[in-house]
């Protein structure tokens, strides 16, 4: 296999792996319609199997077997290093969605999440197929992506009041998502990401809209 055709399939291995991290957009799109302890209730036990089968694929041998016979083609090099035993890209975004759920109110959990699996999906396909000029440890045009995509999500999540200033906080969000994703080289961006809007968001609501309740959607949930 030539270098071109290692690219070429490289990338056709990260479209199917986006493809199903899309799948993941279930989640926001699910909890809207839902009350944070259903969510919570559904979350936490899917979580937990998920950790469970990373530790024990490198803690038992059959275990890691079976998994890399089924899924090892998915898993980035740094996934599959038994040394590094990091959780898998599925596994951070479940832990990550559950995290959101507890910590952050639904409207803002909503937001991040959608921008994490959007954003992400775009600056990575965008970056690997475009990318030439760098920005911190991603490219610039995966950067763009992101930041672009983002700002789409913004428009199109629910807000509290729907005042322009939430879209301005949003936008700045976005912002700080596109550099956290264009930073993220140890920590998992599918855990810093959200984590990143999230706060974000949280503080730029309670700084410049203190009197809107960000809670408006968990109480009709």
């Amino acid at each position: 296999m030539n270098e071109l055709t290692n690219v070429e399939h490289s990338y056709s291995t990260e479209l199917i792996r986006k493809a199903i991290h899309l799948c993941s957009l279930s989640i926001p799109v699910i909890y809207y319609f839902i009350p944070k302890s259903t969510a919570l209730s559904i979350l936490l036990p899917l979580t937990a199997a998920f950790v469970i089968t990373d530790v024990a694929r490198y803690l038992h041998p059959p275990t890691a077997q079976l998994f890399h016979s089924l899924f090892g083609w998915l898993l980035r090099a740094r996934e599959r290093r038994p040394d590094a035993k990091r959780l898998t890209g599925a596994t951070y975004v479940l832990v990550s969605a559950t995290i959101c759920v507890w910590l952050f109110p639904k409207l803002i959990t909503v937001t991040a999440f959608a921008i994490l699996i959007i954003s992400d999906t775009s600056a990575a396909l965008i970056g690997r197929r475009f990318g030439k000029q760098s920005f911190l440890k991603k490219t610039r045009e995966g950067a763009i992506a992101f930041f672009v995509s983002a700002l789409i999500v913004v428009a199109l999540t629910p807000k509290v009041a729907y005042l322009p200033m939430e879209y301005v906080i949003g936008a700045v969000a976005a912002l700080v998502g596109t550099i956290t994703e264009s930073l993220s080289n140890m920590i998992d961006d599918n855990l810093s990401i959200p984590l990143s809007i999230g706060l974000s968001l949280w503080l730029l609501y309670i700084a410049f809209l203190p009197n809107l309740n960000v809670f408006a959607l968990d109480i009709q949930g």
